[in-house]
Formats: C-alpha cells, structure tokens, sequence
C-alpha cells in the first residue's frame, strides 16, 4: 500500500490527512483508495491516472527514506548544537555535507 500512497501525494502535489481525507485498503487483490474526501482540490483518481504516477511516486517513496535516514544521522537538534559548540560550525556542515552524500535524493 505504500507505493498507492506516494501515487496519491504526486497526483495531488501534497501529502493529504491519511486520516480523514483518503484511507486505502487491501482487498486481497491489491491496494486500493477505500475513501476519497470532496474536500480535496482533485476529484478521485482512475487505476490509470495512478499508475502513470509510478516513477513519480517511486522517487517520492525514495527521498522519504533518505530523508528518514539522514535525520536518524544526523541526531537530535540538541546533540547537533553540541557537536557545533565541540568542534565548530564548520565541521557540522561538513559532517552534515557527508551524511546528504550518504543519502542521496533523488532529483526533484
């Protein structure tokens, strides 16, 4: 289901409430929108309109877990300053230049 999500973000251009605007289940033969909100500022999209979305919601699903993986690095914002107060700014941007090489995004 996790693919059908990014799908949706790039068809709207945004993350919706998962919640209350858009619920997806697995019905045994794949995942599909159960909900879709008249809220929203797109009516809901057809199987085709979705999967034309594929390699949008693949790179989208893929910075996420970058994004994920350089936050869990990069620690919290209190040991962020400490590290700057211990070795200066300069080495934090450093170290934060290496944790982006280590997990790139892709190009949006």
């Amino acid at each position: 289901m996790s693919n059908l999500k990014y799908k949706i973000i790039a068809y709207l251009g945004k993350k919706p409430d998962f919640h209350y605007e858009v619920s997806m289940e697995n019905d045994g033969t794949g995942a599909k929108i159960a909900f879709w909100s008249d809220s929203l500022e797109k009516s809901k999209p057809t199987d085709d309109e979705l999967n034309a979305l594929e390699t949008e919601a693949t790179k989208l699903k893929n910075n996420a877990i970058a994004i994920a993986n350089r936050q869990k690095e990069y620690g919290s914002v209190s040991s962020q300053i400490e590290f700057i107060t211990e070795k200066g700014l300069e080495a934090w941007k450093t170290n934060v230049q290496s944790i982006k090489t280590k997990y790139p995004k892709e190009s949006e």
